[in-house]
């Protein structure tokens, strides 16, 4: 059974994410959602928030799992047992930027590999940064998250 993890902060958790996940479970038996916690980022969701959000979405996938975590990558792999890493790239910037972080989780562990999807072409300006600042600005971000995505009240 082959599993992946594939972790972000994912806030919010946009269609480009959706349509990675979607697409990984070809590849894959099963794939974690890991929504990392940093303390030194500022969210719009909570952790909380965010996992009940997208387990929701989930939660007629019985391939799919929601879990945060703290720490390095790796060893959150490790804690699961999966051997791979699932990450979207957009664009040529994110290949540049998730490529050296790839290098370095290498280093940590051969054992991981990061396998790269492209997003699809439509999702490809989405981003949670873009997402957040709508919201703060009061806006609707809908067509933007996977049809269903609930949010808290």
């Amino acid at each position: 059974m082959t599993k992946a993890l594939f972790p972000g902060s994912f806030d919010p958790f946009t269609k480009g994410h959706d349509s990675i996940v979607k697409r990984g479970l070809k590849f894959f038996d099963e794939i974690v959602i890991g929504i990392g916690i940093n303390s030194t980022k500022k969210y719009y969701f909570t952790t909380e928030e965010r996992i009940e959000m997208i387990s929701e979405l989930y939660k007629d996938f019985s391939g799919v799992s929601v879990i945060g975590f703290q720490g390095l990558t790796v060893d959150f792999c490790r804690e699961i047992n999966a051997h791979f890493l699932l990450r979207g790239l957009r664009n040529g910037a994110d290949f540049e930027y998730e490529k050296n972080i790839a290098f370095t989780n290498e280093m940590l562990a051969l054992d991981i590999q990061t396998v790269f999807l492209l997003t699809e072409q439509k999702y490809a300006a989405i981003s949670s940064t873009i997402l957040r600042e709508i919201l703060n600005n009061k806006g609707d971000i809908s067509e933007f998250v996977p049809e269903g995505m609930k949010f808290p009240k």
